[in-house]
């Protein structure tokens, strides 16, 4: 194989494994914009790609799979949102406690479904014309599948909603000064609560994007701690979608060369070198002063109560 191929191959594989990813982040850069930390995502991506992956083999229809897989991901998300918002609890062990759910009842849910391969995925598509262009046609738009145009058409978007709307504003009022958004007639609660579903509706998307279109199939903890790599993720993107499809494809792509290089280097430590890499972004960040100097939100965590202001 020449180095040509080697890269577009490479870069094809990236775009396709950056495509969960990206969905995943998309949805906590607006969670945890609106003031809300979700560390649930691994949770409700796992219930996403199993109700997305029954749902297609039952009925035939993988985007009838992709989209309840949504659907039960933005459900998921609610307990989240119920317990942090309305009860004001501790975000970090709702999050942790919904991840532990998800994880468990997937489990329970899936285990007659293991084994079985999907009889029909979403097809993967090659873009007339566009693929004949010289070496960027068959890296972009040969062999991919709609989900993932759709995650790239999302970030234009989602950060144009967030950077250049009123909607945008809102939320980044709500999750930098609750207080001050409220006496400006904005509703914190109704605005972390749309946003915390929101995160749940792409986590579960990604979810279902794994088990119908990437993989088809099912196994138990199949998103391999993807849901970890997408809080490191959102805050590697200083809690910017633009940034954070940066941050997608490069992992995607550290992840693709742990299996393209074992040729030559250790399969173990290529193995570990994606999640090296997010470990590292969460120690850097792990310090208050960093964390700020990057724009964080500052109510994030914090739960808001008109009554105490």
């Amino acid at each position: 194989m020449g180095w040509e191929t080697w890269f577009i191959v490479t870069l094809s594989r990236t775009l396709a494994y950056g495509t969960p990813l990206l969905l995943a982040t998309l949805g906590e850069i607006y969670t945890e914009r609106s003031g809300v930390l979700n560390l649930g995502v691994e949770g409700m991506m796992i219930m996403g790609a199993y109700a997305a992956f029954s749902t297609a083999y039952t009925t035939g229809s993988p985007w009838l799979g992709i989209m309840v897989g949504a659907l039960v991901g933005g459900a998921f998300s609610l307990i989240h949102a119920f317990a942090s918002i309305t009860l004001k609890a501790n975000q970090v062990v709702s999050g942790l406690s919904l991840t532990m759910l998800g994880l468990g009842l997937s489990g329970v849910l899936g285990r007659g479904w293991e084994g079985r391969p999907l009889p029909v995925s979403i097809p993967e598509i090659t873009v007339p014309g566009l693929s004949k262009i010289p070496f960027l046609g068959p890296m972009l738009f040969e062999g991919q599948n709609l989900i993932a145009y759709f995650s790239i058409l999302l970030v234009v978007v989602m950060w144009y909603i967030l950077y250049r709307t009123r909607i945008g504003i809102a939320v980044r009022a709500v999750g930098e000064n609750p207080a001050a958004a409220d006496s400006l007639g904005i509703s914190v609660n109704k605005v972390r609560y749309l946003c915390t579903i929101v995160g749940g509706i792409l986590a579960g998307l990604a979810g279902g994007y794994l088990s119908v279109a990437y993989r088809p199939a099912w196994t138990e903890g199949m998103t391999g701690g993807m849901g970890w790599i997408v809080i490191a993720l959102t805050i590697f993107a200083f809690w910017n979608p633009a940034i954070g499809m940066l941050g997608a494809y490069l992992f995607a792509a550290l992840y693709h060369l742990s299996f393209r290089l074992q040729p030559w280097v250790s399969p173990e430590l290529l193995k570990a070198m994606p999640y090296a890499f997010a470990i590292l972004v969460l120690i850097a960040i792990s310090r208050g002063t960093l964390q700020k100097k990057m724009g964080a939100p500052a109510a994030l965590t914090l739960p808001y109560s008109r009554s105490e202001e």
